[in-house]
């Protein structure tokens, strides 16, 4: 858990890399649900790990950091003048599975909801 200032300044590099993302024309990020899980800032702020999460599974994550991986230097350089930073942070993008993992846990809960409402109806 970092300071207050490392938690406001990830936040603040999450939603404006969630924003760029959406502005890309990589196929391989704009043709898919791309989501930015999460960013975590080191105790410097110069350097900052962005976990990438699909919802079509892992495979389009992968994709998706290679592709924001060769589109860095843009993505630094939009931080940086979004935020005012001095000096841009160093990005390394990490694929994540959170979103698949959480739509897959919505659907077992449905499944149980509904089961449990069939044996409801039964009785």
């Amino acid at each position: 858990m970092g300071t207050y200032k490392q938690n406001r300044t990830a936040e603040d590099i999450k939603r404006e890399i969630s924003a760029i993302v959406r502005e890309l024309k990589d196929p391989r990020v704009s043709e898919h649900l791309i989501s930015v899980a999460r960013a975590e800032v080191s105790s410097d702020s110069s350097y900052v790990k962005v976990y990438v999460s699909a919802v079509e599974g892992m495979d389009v994550a992968k994709a998706a950091t290679k592709a924001l991986t060769g589109a860095t230097g843009l993505i630094r350089r939009e931080i940086s003048k979004r935020l005012g930073l001095r000096k841009a942070p160093e990005l390394k993008f990490v694929a994540d599975n959170s979103v698949e993992y959480g739509m897959n846990i919505i659907k077992k809960l449905e499944e149980i909801s509904n089961s449990s409402s069939d044996n409801s109806s039964e009785e």
